[in-house]
């Protein structure tokens, strides 16, 4: 079953090719996305009880081990977030469909959506599956790659400003990440992950500190931690709501997985890391503030994405079985959830035409489907129980009291004050958007861009896949139980890796 770690990753890069020779062909374009990111769905699956049965699935292409050769490894954490990463882009990419056929026909191609969009798939794939920092960094790059054609695409003079802001961010942090990996190199002699350890813990103290520091940096841009966060709550609302969805549920996890990755498998911490809690402080609370004091709909979603890695550091920061299962749980649900949000959001502006809060109102009452759509991922945003935010919050909480630690209580307090600080931002959008009487929806002031507002007209295709991350993020809550042993023991392999380390650098299958 080895060569099934490598498919997650050919196959849309292939899909990609074949959708752009077939770029006169809308109908090819659509059925190549729905097949092959359903195919990956089913992929992950199948490594997912496999790497839970019996243990990582590794491949050496070519047959070359480490530490030259290419080695993707699928583990509990990586499969896991394969899978819940693939269903989201499934839905991201039906709601895509849907709303392109509604405003342009059936018969409209779109010749670089597709394609881009299979190679930000391949992009996310690769960043779960490598088994070296160099690869991660390539993964990083197909990502970046696809996302600045995604954001840009039809761009307007309104739009340059905040897609230039996140090109010149992207690049510099890749700029950061490749003079990390030659650091790493030149004091390891290696960029095999699990080649590593042993390397690094036989460096003095301080260069293993400002190694641990140098990495936090490099993938705190790209998952927007306080104070590196600037440039997501302007780039990511100027995007289609589908782009914007795909990014605000995936691009920012991926640079939180690379954190975990590194910090648990490269970095020994015996103890819960003071410094990294106090970033997960600073930025549950900046980000919560953020956005409520924002009136943009989606700037509000985007600053209360930011808050929420804060939950994601805390968990890791702690350094327990416990913490990090929470983390897992806690980036599966936000993975679905923010994607949801986002689709909402989509709905709403196209049947009220705008995505300011003061000049909206009744949407509840227009159209109930959509704000039910919205009040359910809502108040499982805010860890309102029993949706699936709660159970990963009361996670999170239990392993911060148990730590016990001055600095992890007060992040423990801060995690429930950012808990009700969503709750007034979510019950703030509720309030503006859905409340009140219906409004006429205002004219779309540039028709020509990819943000189409204002229309009034939905696709069924458009609520299905919005509906379906909602059910996605209450399936999560319904298997609670399952799904948090599962992520007990993906978490006991990360602090406990002499199996990941033994898969990868002992005998394997090319």
């Amino acid at each position: 079953m080895t060569f099934l770690v490598a498919l997650p990753v050919l196959l849309p890069l292939l899909a990609a090719a074949l959708s752009l020779v077939a770029g006169r062909s809308p109908r090819v374009q659509r059925l190549l996305g729905v097949v092959v990111l359903t195919a990956i769905a089913a992929v992950a699956a199948t490594l997912l009880l496999r790497a839970d049965s019996e243990g990582p699935v590794v491949l050496r292409l070519g047959g070359y081990g480490p530490p030259f050769g290419i080695t993707l490894v699928a583990d509990r954490l990586a499969s896991l977030l394969l899978l819940v990463s693939a269903l989201v882009t499934l839905a991201v990419l039906v709601f895509s469909i849907g709303q392109r056929i509604t405003d342009f026909g059936r018969r409209t191609a779109s010749t670089a959506f597709h394609p881009m969009y299979l190679v930000l798939c391949a992009g996310v794939s690769m960043a779960y599956l490598t088994g070296d920092l160099f690869n991660l960094f390539v993964a990083f790059e197909i990502m970046l790659g696809a996302s600045y054609v995604l954001i840009t695409r039809r761009v307007t003079a309104e739009r340059v400003r905040p897609s230039m802001t996140y090109v010149i961010v992207s690049l510099t942090s890749s700029l950061l990440f490749i003079t990390m990996i030659a650091l790493v190199y030149t004091a390891t002699g290696t960029v095999n992950l699990a080649a590593m350890p042993e390397k690094i813990a036989a460096l003095p103290a301080g260069v293993q500190s400002s190694l641990a520091l140098f990495i936090v940096i490099v993938f705190g841009i790209k998952a927007a931690l306080v104070p590196l966060h600037f440039w997501l709550p302007d780039s990511y609302p100027t995007a289609p709501a589908p782009i914007t969805a795909v990014f605000a549920a995936l691009l920012t996890k991926v640079g939180v997985y690379a954190l975990i990755r590194t910090q648990t498998l490269v970095f020994v911490h015996e103890d819960s890391w003071a410094v990294l809690l106090g970033v997960a402080l600073v930025t549950m609370i900046i980000g919560a503030l953020g956005a409520i004091a924002q009136n943009d709909l989606n700037r509000m979603l985007s600053f209360l994405l930011v808050s929420h890695i804060g939950y994601m550091l805390f968990g890791l920061a702690l350094f327990t079985v416990i913490g990090l299962a929470g983390v897992i749980l806690y980036v599966v649900h936000h993975i679905t959830v923010q994607g949801a949000l986002f689709l909402v959001s989509g709905l709403v502006t196209r049947h009220t035409g705008t995505v300011s809060l003061q000049a909206m109102s009744g949407v509840a009452r227009a159209y109930p489907l959509v704000a039910v759509l919205f009040a359910i991922p809502a108040m499982s945003l805010a860890g309102i129980p029993p949706f699936s935010g709660f159970v990963a919050k009361m996670a999170l909480l239990q392993a911060g009291a148990e730590v016990g630690t001055a600095m992890a209580i007060a992040v423990t307090a801060g995690a429930v004050v950012t808990s009700l600080l969503t709750l007034y931002a979510v019950t703030k959008i509720w309030v503006g958007a859905f409340w009140g009487p219906p409004t006429e929806p205002l004219v779309d002031d540039d028709p020509n861009d990819d943000v189409t507002v204002g229309t009034g007209s939905t696709s069924s295709a458009m609520v299905g896949a919005t509906g379906g991350l909602v059910l996605i993020s209450v399936l999560i809550a319904v298997f609670a139980g399952p799904l948090a042993d599962m992520s007990e023991r993906a978490a006991n392999d990360l602090l406990h890796d002499e199996g990941y380390r033994s898969a990868v650098l002992g005998e394997g299958n090319g």
